[in-house]
């Protein structure tokens, strides 16, 4: 049924097509854009970046240790914590043949 010109609803049709547009619009940006709540969460990444694993052990304070045996021999390291009762020591890649012998006979 076509809205007349004569009657005071033509004055609400313009304005409701408008909302319904923006309502369609901002749900489909809500499902574009939103944050994902209820979908799997991604792994976590395993970029190294320059560095590279020489160990990891099963404590935090065993891996500190290691790192400080490193630095005594001059080594640069980090230790990085990603899971609980799991620790990995990092090195540069020029340090990590040294290292890894280093690491094969630390007693931890």
């Amino acid at each position: 049924m076509p809205v007349g010109a004569g009657s005071g609803l033509h004055y609400l049709v313009g304005p409701a097509i408008a909302f319904v547009a923006l309502g369609l619009l901002a749900l489909f940006m809500r499902w574009a854009f939103g944050s994902g709540h209820g979908r799997r969460p991604s792994p976590p990444a395993t970029d190294d970046g320059l560095l590279t694993l020489v160990a990891t052990l099963s404590r935090r304070e065993t891996a500190l240790a290691l790192r400080a045996v490193l630095s005594d021999a001059g080594i640069r390291s980090t230790v990085r914590c990603p899971a609980p009762h799991r620790a990995d020591v990092l090195v540069f890649p020029e340090d990590a043949a040294r290292a890894r012998s280093l690491a094969t006979s630390f007693p931890g």
